[in-house]
């Protein structure tokens, strides 16, 4: 089985997604007193999601104190497209 990793750094997060070909999204309806929303990553159109831009995107995560687990590689060989949002360990 292929490692998962995790980070905070914003441009890996970037370049993870947009290498994919995914962008990144919010799921519509989900927004709080704040006016964020739940935090997606958008590989093809779903009606649930709602493009949103990175500025917007980062200071959600930043606000939710996230990190990005992610999979670079299957465990065979192949690009993968895991990923979730986890709360950052203390230390980060």
């Amino acid at each position: 089985m292929s490692s998962a990793e995790t980070t905070t750094d914003h441009a890996t997060i970037r370049r993870w997604t947009e290498s994919r070909g995914g962008r990144p999204a919010v799921v519509k309806g989900t927004e709080e007193g704040d006016g964020e929303g739940i935090l997606r990553i958008e590989f093809r159109h779903a009606d649930k999601l709602e493009d949103t831009d990175w500025d917007s995107f980062f200071e959600t995560f930043e606000d939710r104190q996230l990190a990005f687990l992610y999979q670079d590689r299957t465990s065979d060989g192949r690009e993968s497209r895991f990923f979730k949002f986890v709360k950052r360990d203390k230390g980060d």
